[in-house]
């Protein structure tokens, strides 16, 4: 947990599930609460645009960055996965509200959300850092694509039936040549995610490391490899002439690469803050959303 000063949430950014109307309840008690409770709130542009009532002042995510000291997500892990990647370079606190299925990043609840929330104004929070991984892409033409991932960065076939081969560099020494359909590369948030579905452990969130898990390899001797956070991850895709392969982060940012690609992956040097209420409690959370110990 982070050791930094507590902080007064005095002005506070709202963020819903992107085009989900079903979330305009939550943000309207929540904009309402808030409110009462002086504080000032921005509404992301974006949802401000589904909402109905317009008590509240509408801003862009680089505005909720650059004012907020404090921004609650109002949908799933996607909305704070999402909202996670654009506030790391303003080094905002988020709060997560769960209105979607698993949940693992937002673990408040609707019909707690007020008494939480108001712990949390008072100064009865905690806050957890986080890694955050970030890819760049260097083109044969010279040119570079980037993108960020909370969760994981994956290089997989794309439009394809056939296997990719790829090959792995960790720190410029070779780990290996692979034929598969693809590889995780996963921070310790992102180990219960895909990483987790493609046989992965599960890693302490607080743990400077990464995980790269093979997609269906060729070979069952491939398994997965825990690294130090520290490290780069050199890829390149060879094999078929007319293999496709995209590099998707998060499952929401999707960039093409080719055969002649580099790709870099490694560790931001910003982490990612997480807003808890007080005793928050990793495992309690493991055990209800992966239903360990329900038999006992």
């Amino acid at each position: 947990m982070s050791k930094r000063e507590q902080i007064a949430f005095n002005t506070v950014g709202l963020i819903g599930k992107y085009n989900d109307p079903s979330v305009n309840k939550t943000l309207q008690g929540l904009c309402s609460f808030l409110n009462k409770r002086d504080c000032r709130v921005l509404v992301d542009c974006a949802t401000a645009d589904s909402m109905s009532q317009q008590h509240f002042t509408s801003a862009s995510i680089d505005e909720i960055g650059e004012q907020c000291d404090l921004a609650i997500t109002v949908g799933g892990d996607g909305t704070l996965l999402n909202a996670a990647r654009d506030l790391i370079k303003y080094d905002v606190p988020i709060l997560g509200i769960n209105l979607g299925r698993l949940g693992f990043l937002v673990d408040i609840s609707p019909n707690e959300m007020t008494t939480r929330v108001a712990e949390i104004l008072d100064g009865k929070y905690e806050i957890e850092e986080r890694i955050m991984l970030t890819t760049t892409i260097q083109h044969p033409d010279g040119n570079t694509s980037s993108s960020d991932a909370f969760n994981d960065i994956v290089l997989h076939k794309w439009e394809t039936a056939r296997m990719v081969e790829l090959e792995t560099y960790i720190n410029g020494k070779l780990l290996n040549n692979m034929r598969s359909d693809g590889l995780i590369v996963s921070s310790p948030t992102g180990s219960t995610a895909y990483a987790l579905s493609g046989g992965g452990p599960i890693l302490e969130p607080d743990v400077n490391a990464m995980v790269l898990v093979p997609i269906c390899p060729h070979s069952m001797s491939y398994r997965p490899i825990v690294i130090h956070g520290d490290s780069e991850i050199e890829l390149s895709v060879g094999g078929f002439e007319h293999a496709k392969a995209m590099i998707s982060c998060d499952g929401q940012k999707n960039i093409e690469v080719s055969r002649d690609d580099k790709i870099f992956i490694k560790k931001k040097n910003t982490n990612v803050r997480l807003v808890h209420p007080c005793k928050h409690n990793h495992y309690e959370i493991l055990r209800a959303k992966l239903h360990w110990s329900e038999n006992l």
